[in-house]
């Protein structure tokens, strides 16, 4: 099968074509013909430095829209021939830039028939660490205020869908140019970090969703009311990030996005009802992986960028 590999760590360059063995689904798994497969900013960092995955070769991705192509022992969830979407458990299981993959049943979920592939494959890592974020640890609740960092990007574009579909009142932290976007996905309030310090326009907020870390992190500790709670999906950002928060009156947490069969599903049902809805920003063949490597790099997309690997 083809797939996009390295040998060495650095910038786009180093991705290249390869041809690998097609893999075998073991017990609990299933082969997955992959017709689209999204990039996100950790595959960016995991090219250049290697994070959790070492030293190469590997091949990254983690984001998968495809067709069941055959199951492993004891899969009972899906037939060869089905449409499924998910997320390859985070970061050991990466391998999305390619023909096929393997990984386990429950890290799928039936693919929405309201989305084509490549729309699909924008969902999994970005829309499962929103949700966890904002449901699973956070619970938003009707009514509360959550603040949203880079709100035009890949997390943070769904997570101002998924708020909203709680019933939030939803502020965003963008550049004034993709302002008008985000009010038309549901964005009740804007502020443009460039021009205004968000840390002293925005009060008695109840969830932070930070996906910046740094300054970000600390700073937006000060929006939260009393109890308020930040989530951070930068858990290496900030080390006392929790005694700070505590010394405010508030709480922080820092997530690492999992796999998901019950998130995947969640957000399937999501976009069934028409709540939401990825934006995609360009795409390109499997062939041009460094290209679109290159561009998110940039991080000027609003959205998320696909690999087509059936067109």
């Amino acid at each position: 099968m083809r797939a996009i590999s390295q040998d060495t760590l650095g910038g786009p360059e180093v991705l290249t074509e390869v041809e690998l063995p097609r893999p075998v689904p073991g017990p609990s798994q299933v082969l997955v013909r992959v017709h689209a497969a999204a990039l996100n900013p950790t595959d960016y960092g995991h090219r250049a430095k290697g994070m959790f995955l070492g030293e190469p070769p590997f091949v990254l991705g983690w984001d998968v829209s495809g067709v069941v192509e055959s199951v492993g022992l004891g899969v009972t969830l899906y037939k060869p021939g089905d449409e499924v979407f998910g997320m390859l458990p985070y970061p050991f299981g990466a391998g999305a830039f390619a023909e096929y993959v393997t990984g386990p049943a429950r890290a799928f979920a039936h693919k929405p028939a309201a989305l084509d592939h490549v729309a699909a494959a924008a969902i999994p890592l970005a829309g499962l660490t929103a949700w966890q974020a904002l449901v699973d640890t956070a619970d938003v609740q009707a009514g509360q205020r959550v603040l949203i960092h880079a709100a035009a990007g890949g997390v943070g574009h769904l997570a101002v869908q998924i708020a909203k579909a709680r019933g939030a009142y939803v502020i965003g932290t963008a550049t004034a140019g993709k302002h008008e976007y985000l009010r038309g996905i549901g964005a009740d309030e804007l502020i443009d970090y460039r021009e205004v310090d968000f840390a002293e326009a925005v009060r008695d907020v109840d969830v932070v969703l930070d996906a910046l870390g740094g300054e970000y992190s600390t700073r937006s500790l000060r929006t939260l009311r009393k109890g308020g709670l930040l989530v951070t999906i930068k858990p290496r950002a900030q080390e006392n990030l929790a005694a700070e928060a505590q010394a405010l009156g508030v709480r922080a947490e820092a997530l690492l996005v999992e796999a998901d069969h019950a998130g995947m599903t969640a957000l399937a049902d999501l976009v069934t009802r028409g709540e939401l809805r990825p934006t995609i920003a360009a795409t390109f063949p499997l062939a041009e992986a460094a290209k679109a490597h290159a561009l998110g790099e940039t991080g000027r997309t609003v959205g998320k960028l696909v690999l087509v690997v059936r067109p």
